[in-house]
């Protein structure tokens, strides 16, 4: 298969097609997912939860960072590597420059950022110095103690304009991509819209570029909560490798998610 890089995803984007991303923490399912069509492999804090059983992605530091990005590194065969900054390493943007070398170093190929304007200047330091960018923005886990647990985000008119003046900041200032986490289906439509570079959404209706799930979820191996914007894909007498297949054509036909995957404001 051939390599997909970020110019990939915004001929994508142009061309007003789709494009997927699933979370890995290791080789083999980075190999697994990669073969199988998969346009992005995301390496989230989201470890924190799903390997290691926090309670939320707080605690999860750079150096157990490094060693799954390097992990997945290993396994890929030629889908964009993306890696979120944990908890508090891009709090400066000095801060920021250090860290993003690491990750950089261990073998991300973009980095992902959890906020809004306040990342302006970081964003831009990053990007002159040939670091690609994808803002998350909405549901930011990060700041799950902020939020007061995890809720939707923009259901409301200022916080939706909110939103949508981050997103256009974050083009201005060299984000190569968007993230939108859980926010009203109509309010990511319009977003994507607003803006040039790809959106990717993960519980934001449809109408976004990309779609992301976490691993686990969409192999329906989590337990307690399913989230609302989850489908299990390992039905059907499907092995993982065609869940991953399955899923990424799902996203590209524009079957999944469904509008009872997302949500209204």
């Amino acid at each position: 298969m051939s390599k997909t890089t970020i110019n990939t995803l915004h001929k994508i984007k142009q061309n007003q097609e789709k494009f997927s991303v699933v979370t890995a923490y290791d080789a083999t399912f980075a190999g697994l997912a990669s073969t199988s069509g998969i346009d992005v492999l995301l390496v989230g804090d989201s470890l924190g939860m799903v390997l290691q059983g926090k309670d939320s992605t707080v605690p999860v530091t750079m150096e157990e960072m490094c060693y799954h990005t390097q992990a997945v590194k290993n396994g890929n065969q030629g889908s964009l590597l993306m890696v979120d900054m944990p908890f508090m390493s891009y709090a400066t943007p000095e801060q920021a420059m250090a860290n993003a070398a690491e990750l950089m170093q261990a073998g991300a190929e973009i980095l992902k950022l959890e906020g809004g304007a306040w990342l302006v200047d970081t964003v831009e330091m990053l990007s002159e110095r040939g670091v690609p960018v994808c803002a998350h923005l909405g549901l930011t886990p990060q700041y799950v103690h902020k939020f007061g647990g995890y809720k939707v985000q923009g259901k409301e008119q200022a916080a939706a304009e909110q939103m949508l003046a981050d997103a256009k900041a974050m083009e201005a200032a060299g984000a190569d991509l968007i993230l939108l986490e859980c926010v009203p289906s109509e309010l990511a439509k319009t977003l994507t819209e607003s803006i040039n570079i790809p959106v990717i959404g993960i519980g934001a209706g449809s109408d976004t570029t990309g779609q992301v799930l976490v691993c686990y979820d969409m192999l329906g191996m989590n337990s307690g909560h399913v989230p609302k914007f989850v489908k299990n894909f390992l039905i059907d007498g499907r092995n993982i490798q065609q869940a991953f297949a399955a899923f990424d054509q799902e996203v590209k036909s524009g079957d999944f998610p469904g509008p009872e995957h997302g949500f209204k404001a």
